[in-house]
């Protein structure tokens, strides 16, 4: 992939016929191998098992669900996030879990799309364990962000945070190697963030979370990457880690419950059907509130 003045380009797949499964061999030219390995996947690793880790998680809580706009179970219960159940019963893994998760077939369609678009470019231009550093940071810090900016149960699954992450990654990338935030990756960045204010149900808070962690993180991956501390820039990455895990702490400790015996609504803050949502709020916290000894 080359970072060009007007934008993000890869002239190199013009060479690849659309609808035939890239061949590698050793007697193409170097150019050609490298579009053609792109295309198939085999340059980004990483991005390809996201994708199929995503689809699969989806596929189960279909099973488990209602169909595919309806997903649940206890695969969907258990891992989306909802700030009560973090609080009250500790499920800290829920700010991971719940970048797994999908509430319907257009939810998770566009989100692998955008992954795949996009992952497999930033994996191949900061390698592929950096990559799995911007990601999972990106997607710890939108959740920290959806947490900050709801209440405690409200239900937030998706893989946008990360994804959104890794659009940060890609206007930082772009601003090293043209000297300008005036590209491709602003304008996606724009896009993206004016549908993120004008469609319902989408969490503000995640997506925002997620884009600054990118930012932060391949800022510190690049600004170190060939100095002498090497091992700085990832140190720097798993700081941010811990300060979104840390702001996910203050935001859950801050809650005020009212003494209510039950949550009396769950509002999904991404695409979730009610109930969907109030079965997974109710699982995660309903048993801790009026609990009684025996």
């Amino acid at each position: 992939m080359n970072f060009a003045p007007v934008g993000i380009k890869c002239p190199e797949h013009a060479a690849v016929k659309a609808g035939h499964r890239p061949r590698v061999t050793t007697a193409q030219p170097r150019a050609v191998r490298q579009a053609q390995r792109t295309v198939a996947g085999l340059d980004a690793p990483a991005t390809v098992a996201l994708v199929a880790i995503n689809v699969l998680v989806y596929l189960v809580t279909v099973y488990q669900g209602a169909g595919l706009n309806a997903p649940g179970g206890k695969v969907f219960e258990d891992g989306a996030l909802i700030g009560a159940a973090i609080d009250l019963n500790g499920d800290w893994y829920r700010l991971v879990t719940a970048m797994f998760l999908h509430a319907g077939v257009l939810h998770i369609a566009f989100n692998m799309l955008a992954l795949y678009w996009l992952g497999t470019v930033v994996e191949q231009a900061l390698g592929t364990w950096r990559f799995l550093l911007v990601y999972f940071v990106s997607g710890l810090a939108g959740s920290a962000g959806a947490l900050l900016l709801t209440g405690p149960f409200a239900v937030t699954v998706g893989a946008s945070g990360a994804i959104f992450g890794i659009m940060g990654s890609l206007l930082v990338l772009e601003y090293v190697a043209t000297g300008t935030f005036a590209g491709q990756a602003m304008a996606l960045i724009v896009l993206n963030l004016a549908l993120t204010f004008t469609i319902p149900n989408i969490s503000v808070g995640g997506h925002l979370g997620g884009l600054v962690g990118g930012v932060l993180a391949t800022f510190a991956l690049v600004q170190f990457r060939h100095a002498r501390q090497r091992w700085l820039g990832p140190a720097l990455v798993v700081g941010i880690a811990v300060v979104s895990v840390a702001v996910a702490s203050v935001r859950v400790g801050d809650y005020d419950y009212g003494g209510q015996a039950q949550p009396p609504t769950a509002t999904a803050v991404t695409p979730v059907s009610a109930s969907a949502a109030w079965a997974a709020a109710s699982r995660a916290s309903g048993t801790r509130y009026g609990e009684q000894d025996t």
